[in-house]
């Protein structure tokens, strides 16, 4: 599979949704910088064809509400950033009834139904860890359906910074061009956006601040604005004391964890985060797992990392689950990681597919992954996880 033949399946995806009637579009999308970035940039861009865009905020694929999007006929749906690990599900629930368009870079599972068009660059033998992000996709699509979205580039670098590995790739032919049309100008290493005067990593850590911390307070739809319109006063406010109430949770349970330690198994080293981030995004508990994975003097350096926090029923802008969950953020020590490269243990997220197979909705990458579970199938997880990992010692 090549970058061209991704060319012709955007240009039938968009060929056929300029043959819609309905002018209405839903908007799924991730609340992390990356989603945040996706959003702004797949929104502006179809408002720019005259549709409307309603915008859905998701942290994770839940099935009630998955199914729920999909029921009727005729409708469009976009997935930004998010999607691609549960392509075959949302096939099932759309039973070719309405066109489904997935922008995303995490690891894909295959849609098998031809109205669901996935256009992860991940099925064009690309890197979604190393070479594009969710932002880079929604881009490159943006790209397609106008040539004036061009104005839209510095948001796929945006997003683009939750990669380690930095502009290689695709994104490095999106930074090159950013450059060249003046949008985006290095100086001493840095990336900056000439219209905002904001570093690009400094951006996506406030977004990364706004959609998690502030999931339950509007922060996602705050943060897709200032993808577009920089970072107001007011935004600098709201972001200040979201980070401040964030670090001061960060800063309890890691002293709890000084305390009492992490519980282990053999090849899992885990912690409860109970009601540390209460209000907040389960995404922090992926955040704080990052974190975690660079503290030696806690951490065990050749054991998976697993965060544990209950989830909210409530859905901004959907309504209430009906069910309890719980999520588990899965992160890598270092060590770890070259043995993931080297095949000799499983990545993340095969590592929680496998374990949460037949009740659990799992998605995420080789180094970082997560999983919604429900509230009593957290022991038999981690029974399981142990029971995978064991074959591999």
């Amino acid at each position: 599979m090549t970058y061209e033949e991704f060319g012709k399946k955007v240009g039938k995806a968009i060929s056929e949704l300029k043959r819609t009637k309905t002018k209405e579009i839903v908007l799924v999308h991730h609340d992390d910088g990356d989603g945040l970035c996706s959003a702004a940039i797949t929104k502006t861009a179809l408002e720019r064809e005259d549709y409307l865009v309603k915008p859905l905020c998701l942290e994770k694929i839940y099935p009630e509400v998955i199914s729920s999007l999909h029921e009727g006929s005729g409708k469009v749906i976009f997935y930004t950033d998010i999607g691609s690990s549960h392509a075959d599900f949302i096939s099932k629930c759309n039973l070719s009834r309405n066109l489904t368009i997935i922008l995303d870079h995490h690891d894909p599972m295959p849609a098998k139904d031809p109205k669901v068009y996935d256009l992860n660059l991940e099925n064009y033998d690309f890197q979604g860890e190393s070479d594009f992000s969710g932002a880079t996709c929604c881009y490159l699509f943006a790209k397609a359906l106008n040539k004036h979205n061009t104005d839209l580039s510095y948001l796929a670098l945006v997003g683009s910074c939750e990669i380690p590995d930095g502009f290689v790739g695709l994104n490095k032919v999106v930074l090159d061009e950013t450059v060249r049309n003046g949008i985006v100008e290095i100086g001493n290493g840095k990336f900056r956006i000439v219209k905002f005067g904001i570093r690009i990593d400094d951006l996506f850590s406030k977004l990364q601040v706004l959609g998690a911390a502030g999931y339950y307070e509007e922060g996602p739809s705050i943060g897709v604005e200032a993808c577009l319109r920089g970072i107001t006063d007011e935004v600098k406010r709201k972001i200040a004391e979201l980070e401040d109430r964030r670090k001061q949770a960060n800063k309890r349970l890691i002293s709890r964890l000084y305390r009492e330690r992490l519980k282990e198994t053999e090849h899992i080293q885990w912690f409860e985060a109970d009601n540390t981030y209460e209000r907040m995004g389960t995404k922090v508990i992926g955040q704080f797992c990052s974190f975690l994975s660079y503290q030696t003097r806690l951490i065990k350096p050749d054991k998976y990392i697993l965060g544990i926090m209950n989830v909210s029923p409530d859905v901004p802008g959907w309504g209430k689950l009906k069910e309890k969950f719980m999520k588990v953020s899965v992160r890598l020590p270092k060590n770890l990681q070259l043995l993931i490269d080297r095949r000799e243990m499983p990545g993340a997220v095969d590592l929680l597919r496998e374990a949460s197979e037949g009740f659990g909705v799992a998605d995420g990458h080789k180094y970082a992954a997560n999983v919604i579970v429900p509230l009593d199938k957290k022991d038999i997880l981690i029974k399981n996880a142990e029971k995978v990992l064991s074959v591999y010692k």
